[in-house]
């Protein structure tokens, strides 16, 4: 006769690995993460928590939003539309396309980019224009998301004031808690939540991966990262080194957080500790990782605006192509164990 504890193992064995995942921000960049989880809607993997800031917390939430109204169908239309429609947002873009579909942006182009960090947002945009305010207030249906989620979200914003970084929860999320988590402060104006002026969520997170080593119970953590572990060169120029500065101040707080994982897990490995819980899990933790390394477009800032339709269909293109490589590869591991040496990559 066939145990209780027998069936629940044997259902526990055939239900589909879950897989948590982290999604970095990087404004127009944040298509290449629509490629990624296009190809991870068509494996069968399931999904427990979604961490992002920035354009990762937009991914992140219209993920979910579609899901909940029509499941994986619903979560790749959803986001197809999205990023459908923030590519109209630029209808034309002074922009050509080289060789192995590098883009080319005129040198008037990067001027004006320049130009706009020169001044406040009062003086940039006093009327405080937002268009995605009006794209996500169509699309997401933010009462539904706070009852009925489908996934734990985790939508990470900056405290102007004290630098603290604030998670928002799916429970409690919404319209403004979104856009503060992609708040930036020479664009945008600072959005309030109760009372607390907020920027973007990259300065503090991008993402943060605490809360899905905490709040979840699935082990497996899939980065999707936009920007490169290792950049190509040192910069020299004025320009160079200020777009280095910010691109690693972006990078700083997630590489310290996964800095901490790796030299916590080799910590909790030595034989002479005795395993508490906090062991345990460090030890079972499995990481994965999708990024963008090697593809020119998404090794440069100066591309993060441009919300055209055509570069967005190539991000796409790209980053579904990385993933689906990463799945013929490594999909059998999600659940089993690791495919990311964290030790390597940021110890």
């Amino acid at each position: 006769m066939t145990t209780g504890w027998a069936q629940f193992a044997r259902l526990l064995h055939k239900a589909p690995p879950r897989l948590n995942l982290a999604l970095q921000g990087g404004g127009a960049h944040g298509a290449f993460t629509w490629g990624v989880l296009d190809a991870l809607l068509q494996s069968e993997l399931e999904f427990e928590g979604l961490s992002g800031s920035s354009a990762g917390a937009m991914n992140a939430v219209v993920f979910a939003d579609g899901w909940l109204k029509g499941g994986r169908l619903g979560a790749a239309q959803a986001l197809a539309e999205f990023w459908t429609e923030v590519g109209r947002q630029m209808p034309w873009a002074p922009m050509t396309r080289g060789q192995d579909d590098v883009i080319n942006l005129p040198p008037a182009t990067k001027l004006v980019a320049h130009w706009v960090g020169c001044f406040s947002p009062m003086q940039l945009n006093p009327f405080d224009l937002n268009p995605l305010r009006d794209l996500l207030k169509r699309q997401i249906d933010f009462v539904g998301l706070r009852q009925h989620s489908p996934f734990k979200l985790f939508v990470g914003a900056t405290q102007a004031n004290t630098g603290k970084l604030r998670v928002f929860r799916e429970s409690e999320l919404t319209l403004d808690m979104l856009l503060a988590s992609a708040c930036l402060p020479k664009i945008h104006h600072s959005l309030e939540v109760e009372g607390e002026p907020y920027w973007d969520g990259g300065y503090c997170a991008n993402p943060a991966v605490f809360p899905l080593f905490y709040d979840c119970v699935s082990r497996d953590v899939m980065l999707v990262l936009l920007s490169p572990l290792r950049h190509k060169g040192t910069p020299h120029t004025a320009q160079e080194i200020d777009t280095r500065i910010a691109e690693l101040g972006f990078s700083a707080h997630f590489m310290r957080e996964m800095h901490m994982f790796a030299h916590a897990t080799a910590f909790a490995s030595h034989p002479f500790i005795r395993w508490g819980r906090l062991e345990r899990r460090l030890h079972n933790m499995r990481f994965h990782m999708v990024d963008a390394s090697g593809l020119a477009n998404l090794e440069r800032s100066d591309t993060k605006l441009l919300a055209h339709g055509p570069f967005l269909a190539l991000l796409r293109e790209q980053g579904q192509k990385r993933c689906s490589d990463w799945l013929a590869q490594h999909a059998s591991a999600v659940g089993q164990h690791a495919t990311l040496d964290v030790q390597a990559c940021f110890a």
